[in-house]
């Protein structure tokens, strides 16, 4: 807790510096205007004003210092407990990430390559086949024409799917199969991944871009290849050193109050509406481990990781990967430089695609022009299904992050609106 001054509506005052973030700075001092950042809070608090969300947090930094935090509201609405620097939130996809850079830290120990066939490490592989037409009981598919690799589930080039997409035959084959948003997953990762074998791929690996629970497989690699468990393999090469102490699959029973209630978007009031079961699912280890989105995690911890990116797989005396292999996890993969929305099917996520490439495991900036945001190419980031998100701006040196509990991302243009109230910040 910050021990700050609380108003009528029971929310903390924002704009202010969060003592768990680390190195701080003044917004003139890194040629940020303070004035400006400030509309961020006041954009956002009205956001909570109208019942749209319970609370949120917001960081901005340059330079790798925080130049700007502001919170507001409360993490559970119907108690009033207020957003604290320390609340801890569900990060969904934003674990995606996390899983990318601990695959990346095997290939860099000569453990596997990128063009591993996935089936080198999970045999049900060999046999996953290609949806062609038929229906959902009676699906025609395709042999493979080449093998699913490595870096075909880093870059969502699988050809694999999520089962809350509703957009093709093979998302309901999902669905059917219990892979749905709301279906907490009672299988081991192992047993998961051989399900997700068995079920066809939307395209031949390599030829289209979807997004998916590929990351999910690539944790099971970590799994196989790192020789443990996928929390033990991230506890001792990620949290551990970069000290995110608060970051893991589930939530600890002395941090339980700390965690932000989950609230779900309800179409016929136009207002949230608290998760029970789905929301409380943190709470307990789990039985399946999501590297695509298991994580739960504080604003400040999550910094630490953005500070690691923000220094090419470096933090302060802690390197996770060369910055070499850094490089090339930020660079566009799609062929041709293509955009997603180019080459793939824009579902997830991200609202936006256009002039959005993908690297491994993070959407990159591949043409500023057409996103229509100011944000530079080479812009790297991500986001999770309860609208959260982060993007680390090398050019301009800047990284921001937005913590709520509000599914579906999609439901209010944050991740935009964030973008351009911070880039009206820089003074120079």
């Amino acid at each position: 807790m910050l021990g700050l001054e609380k108003s009528s509506t029971n929310s903390l005052k924002s704009g202010v510096m969060a003592k768990n973030f680390g190195a701080t700075v003044e917004p003139k001092e890194v040629g940020l205007d303070a004035t400006r950042l400030k509309k961020i809070d006041e954009h956002f608090n009205r956001y909570v004003d109208e019942g749209r969300l319970a609370g949120y947090a917001v960081a901005v930094a340059r330079q790798g210092k925080v130049a700007h935090f502001g919170m507001y509201g409360h993490k559970d609405s119907e108690t009033g407990a207020p957003i604290t620097d320390d609340t801890m939130y569900r990060i969904y996809s934003m674990t995606k990430p996390i899983t990318s850079i601990a695959l990346m830290m095997l290939v860099e120990r000569g453990l596997l390559q990128l063009t591993d066939p996935v089936s080198k490490f999970i045999p049900s592989f060999a046999d996953t086949r290609v949806w062609n037409t038929g229906t959902v009981l009676k699906p025609l598919t395709n042999a493979l024409t080449e093998p699913i690799r490595v870096w075909h589930l880093l870059t969502h080039t699988a050809g694999m799917t999520y089962g809350f997409m509703y957009a093709d035959v093979v998302d309901d084959m999902y669905r059917r199969a219990g892979f749905e948003a709301g279906v907490a997953y009672k299988d081991s990762l192992e047993v998961v991944c051989d399900k997700y074998a068995a079920l066809p791929l939307l395209f031949q690996p390599g030829s289209s871009w979807n997004y998916s629970v590929a990351t999910d497989i690539v944790g099971r690699i970590i799994e196989v290849a790192g020789k443990m468990p996928l929390n033990e393999f991230f506890e001792k090469n990620i949290f551990q050193p970069l000290e995110m102490h608060d970051t893991g699959f589930w939530v600890s029973k002395d941090k339980v109050e700390r965690v932000a209630s989950l609230y779900r978007y309800d179409e016929a009031k136009d207002s949230k509406a608290k998760l029970g079961s789905f929301g409380n699912s943190a709470l307990d280890r789990p039985v399946f481990l999501s590297g695509g989105g298991g994580l739960i995690s504080t604003a400040s911890d999550y910094f630490k990781f953005i500070r690691m990116l923000e220094g090419r797989g470096k933090s302060g005396n802690v390197r996770l990967v060369s910055a070499n292999t850094f490089a090339t996890m930020v660079m566009n993969h799609l062929p041709n430089n293509a955009d997603i929305s180019t080459f793939g099917r824009p579902l997830g996520e991200e609202i936006f695609y256009d002039g959005l490439g993908f690297g491994l495991g993070f959407s990159v900036v591949v043409d500023q022009a057409k996103t229509r945001v100011a944000c530079p190419n080479g812009t790297f980031g991500w986001g999770g299904m309860a609208s959260t998100a982060f993007w680390v701006d090398p050019v301009n040196e800047i990284s921001a992050m937005f913590f709520t509990q509000l599914i579906p991302s999609s439901t209010y243009p944050i991740r935009q609106y964030l973008r351009s109230l911070v880039y009206a910040a820089v003074a120079d």
